[in-house]
């Protein structure tokens, strides 16, 4: 798949099913819209999507299946299964791209998660959190500048200096509520 804007390609995948025949889109479009909704960490989205879809289409397309499994594991924030639903799947060229982004932000937020949330954790814990395995986990803690005890594999994360400036203010939050309650009103 050539790299394109998710966000437009989400544009017209929704404009697809809107304009289908019978309001039905093909299999391959309520893939990709699943997919990148859970890129997207729009787990609503996803799982209005997920009731939406017709049955035979979900019987028929086992990889849709394995999507929304994924979207579920994202839901419960179960982090080793979510990166174990990832893996355990050959996705096809229709999705195959998607996915690999929808791990990389998963990863990415459970870094974040981790910077903001610990001062000390286990480097099991992390392991789990990021789905790496230990050198690879090792390897991207001492990137981030966190501190890992060689003995006990205790890891110290530290708060960015990007994600402390990057802390949401009370006008941002506002625009943010101010947007959502419009949203559900329109």
């Amino acid at each position: 798949m050539v790299s394109i804007d998710l966000t437009y390609l989400m544009g017209e995948l929704e404009k697809q099913e809107l304009e289908a025949p019978n309001g039905v889109a093909s299999p391959q479009a309520y893939e990709q819209l699943l997919a990148i909704y859970l890129y997207k960490n729009d787990l609503c989205n996803a799982k209005y999507l997920w009731k939406r879809i017709p049955s035979q289409i979900k019987e028929s397309n086992p990889e849709l299946g394995h999507i929304w499994s994924v979207g579920q594991y994202m839901w419960k924030k179960d982090y080793p299964s979510i990166y174990n639903a990832l893996n355990s799947v050959t996705w096809t060229e229709t999705v195959a791209d998607i996915m690999k982004k929808v791990q990389e932000s998963v990863r990415d937020r459970a870094i974040q998660l981790i910077s903001q949330a610990y001062s000390s954790i286990t480097l099991e814990a992390v392991c789990a959190m990021t789905g790496l395995p230990p050198d690879s986990c090792c390897k991207t803690c001492i990137d981030r500048q966190w501190q890992i005890e060689s003995d006990s594999k205790i890891v110290h994360p530290v708060l960015s200096d990007a994600q402390s400036i990057g802390q949401t203010s009370s006008e941002d939050q506002l625009y943010k509520l101010t947007d959502f309650v419009s949203f559900l009103e329109n």
